[in-house]
């Protein structure tokens, strides 16, 4: 699943995208552009995908925004033989688990602090990314990490 929320640099707006997978809810992958285009999209798409080298099956799910349903970035899933999914019109709840981290973090890290520089922004992004994944307790996994519920099904499955 992914999804693109923005922050300030100064008065500059920058766009964050992220690639979570939804069985550990884990954030696999993230970039930030000045630009929210199908670019940056195909960036981190091709990072997480480098990272999990699935096997055939996988489903990739975005809302109907131009970035994810442009044309080039299609033809990358489907090259790559990824199914893609799309939320209904006008239905956040379907995109609820980026948005979910999004809000997260907004109320966590980007709301409260002010971002001088772009690499300010990135280290902020990054290390609330490594908390999530590594310290943040979800009721979800069982009250485990993104990490850790990951790690027991990497266990049962060797």
């Amino acid at each position: 699943m992914s999804d693109i929320t923005y922050a300030r640099v100064k008065e500059d707006i920058y766009a964050i995208c992220v690639v979570i997978d939804l069985y550990a809810r884990k954030a696999l992958s993230h970039a930030i552009s000045p630009n929210s285009d199908t670019a940056l999209v195909k960036k981190i798409f091709q990072k997480a995908y480098e990272q999990r080298c699935p096997s055939e099956g996988l489903i990739f799910h975005g809302d109907q925004g131009s970035v994810y349903t442009a044309y080039s970035f299609r033809k990358k899933l489907r090259d790559l033989k990824v199914v893609q999914s799309f939320s209904n019109p006008g239905t956040p709840y379907d995109n609820a688990v980026a948005e979910s981290f999004f809000s997260m973090m907004k109320r966590e890290e980007l709301s409260h602090k002010w971002h001088d520089s772009l690499d300010e922004l990135e280290k902020t992004v990054a290390d609330y990314i490594s908390y999530f994944n590594s310290y943040w307790l979800l009721q979800k996994l069982g009250n485990l990490t993104p990490d850790q519920y990951e790690s027991l099904y990497w266990a049962k499955h060797k």
